[in-house]
């Protein structure tokens, strides 16, 4: 006889354990933007921090002088996704200082729990069934049920010819 599982108890042992790693990488990673810094450079081009708002201011005006025409929104909206871009692009991601013991649980906690949540929710739900030999499925119930039906109107017919 098979061992019964609690997938439930997996299942959130699993999210603890991914829950535990990733807030122990967050409280060790350190996140810093040089946004207002150096601006970036485009090609061979130098674009300082301030000269991203260019666009967005243009196509504001452009917006307010036209009423709003779809040109102008679109050109706003690429001055919103410009300057997104860049904030992006200036985020700098870094770890602090730690041992291989505090890298290695971080990664054991993370790839662990993703692991048993994996498993729960990508198995076989036949393996489920298959566990138990005496539970039936609700689909093979219902097939019974169809059959007995099915039987019981062949009969009703026979008796009345």
């Amino acid at each position: 006889m098979k061992k019964a599982k609690n997938e439930l108890l997996e299942f959130l042992g699993g999210l603890a354990m991914l829950v535990v790693g990733l807030y122990i990488l967050s409280q060790k990673v350190m996140v810093y933007s040089s946004f207002f810094g150096y601006g970036w450079r485009l090609g061979g081009f130098s674009v300082r921090s301030g000269m991203i708002m260019i666009p967005f201011i243009i196509g504001i005006v452009w917006m307010f002088a036209s009423g709003g025409s779809f040109l102008s929104k679109v050109f706003t909206g690429l001055g919103v996704l410009i300057i997104i871009v860049s904030l992006i692009l200036s985020t700098n991601i870094s770890l602090v200082h730690m041992s291989l013991y505090e890298w290695v649980i971080i990664l054991i906690l993370i790839f662990g729990g993703v692991g048993l949540l994996a498993k729960i929710l990508l198995a076989n739900p036949k393996q489920f069934a298959d566990e138990d030999s005496d539970s039936v499925s609700v689909r093979e119930l219902e097939e019974r049920r169809k059959i007995l039906e099915v039987e019981r109107e062949i009969e009703q017919i026979k008796r009345g010819k």
